[in-house]
């Protein structure tokens, strides 16, 4: 069984140019990719696969253009990755699952350096250090947290990533596979995610919206002042005032590590809600397949659906129950679970978003969001995730 881990490194100064250096080729060989296809097929030209343009540039293309030598100069296996993540986009768009492919931008795209274990000494981990690559012996900042190779844990492959100016390491350990724990317990729990609260829970237990505290507010209100100053930054470089480009791009690392300090907030509190949740052991959990992308097209809500990272709870929801032993249902995106009374069974067809208490005729008052959770614990109609 493979297991994914990631946590930060804290690299040399030296290992720091390795890898902003390998991005950079990955991010060049990526879009040249993307670009002589393009170019191929504008010629009226066959579409030119990843192996065979692998082979075109190293034995045909550098060769004819010294000046681009440098591509060489970096890690292979992480050069060919680029290749094949670019023919990857290509085959999503032939087969309609996607669009056509982009290019990446430098700064703003997220490429990683991808290295693999060819040779048994290529890559190990001890308790407060990684071995990379072309790197070498890289300093993890979070000791103890991926498994050891003396442990007899084997790092299969892995990246090398940049955010906000700090580095971070994502590899995939082979691990023993382990029998999932059965729980005892026959209650099962129902969630349901909204905007007011982030998650509702039908035993009763209510998870506020992190957003509304004092520390995010707090972010994001310097957040605004330092967008609005890279702002002007920019403004005064196309009036072609005296605006050195090395403060815009200090100011716009600020801008960044604000946005990255404010992302790991929230994904600190799903994992903690996650966890509190999981501990109870219940022996299922349902939630709602929820139409994330249409309530992203509402301009009024948008920001604040995006803020409640509702598609990365799902993912780490079911990561757990799966280690956990506890299975998790995904009820129907259109099971009325906020319209339908838990009482008597009718669907109140006239409610409204405004309606934070739900009243049905039959005489039964409770909390509108609660009364979902209920409903989605005691759905008959699901799907397994």
């Amino acid at each position: 069984m493979l297991k994914s881990f990631k946590t930060e490194i804290n690299p040399t100064h030296e290992q720091k140019s390795t890898i902003n250096r390998t991005i950079g080729t990955c991010r060049y060989v990526y879009n040249f990719y993307i670009a002589y296809n393009k170019e191929l097929h504008d010629n009226g030209k066959k579409f030119m696969t990843g192996k065979s343009f692998s082979v075109w540039l190293n034995n045909k293309y550098i060769p004819n253009h010294p000046d681009k030598a440098w591509i060489k100069a970096v890690y292979s296996k992480a050069v060919k990755k680029a290749i094949e993540d670019g023919c990857t986009a290509f085959t999503r768009f032939f087969k309609h699952q996607s669009a056509f492919p982009k290019f990446k931008k430098k700064g703003r795209s997220d490429v990683k350096m991808y290295f693999v274990k060819n040779n048994p000494k290529d890559c190990a981990c001890e308790r407060h250090r990684i071995k990379i690559p072309t790197l070498g012996w890289v300093r993890l900042k979070e000791k103890g947290y991926i498994p050891t190779t003396k442990d007899g844990w084997k790092i299969k492959s892995g990246t090398v990533s940049v955010k906000a100016g700090r580095y971070y390491v994502s590899v995939l350990v082979e691990v023993p596979e382990t029998q999932a724990v059965d729980n005892n317990s026959n209650d099962g729990i129902g969630i349901d995610l909204g905007l007011k609260d982030l998650a509702i829970l039908s035993n009763g237990k209510t998870y506020k919206n992190i957003n509304k505290s004092a520390r995010i507010k707090k972010l994001e209100k310097q957040l605004r002042r330092a967008q609005r100053c890279l702002s002007r930054k920019y403004e005064n470089l196309k009036k072609g005032e005296v605006t050195q480009r090395a403060n815009i791009q200090k100011q716009k690392l600020k801008v960044q590590k604000l946005h990255h300090k404010t992302d790991n907030i929230r994904t600190d509190y799903i994992n903690k809600i996650i966890a509190e949740i999981v501990k109870t052991k219940p022996s299922y959990i349902t939630i709602e397949d929820l139409n994330v992308s249409g309530m992203m097209k509402n301009r009024h809500l948008s920001e604040a659906v995006a803020s409640q990272k509702f598609g990365e709870f799902r993912i780490r929801l079911k990561a757990k129950c799966d280690d956990n032993g506890i299975e998790l249902r995904i009820a129907d995106r259109f099971y009325p679970s906020s319209k339908l009374c838990h009482c008597c069974g009718r669907i109140r067809k006239d409610l409204k978003i405004s309606d934070r208490i739900y009243r049905c005729a039959c005489g039964y008052v409770e909390d509108r969001d609660f009364n979902a959770s209920l409903n989605l614990r005691d759905a008959v109609t699901y799907e397994v995730a």
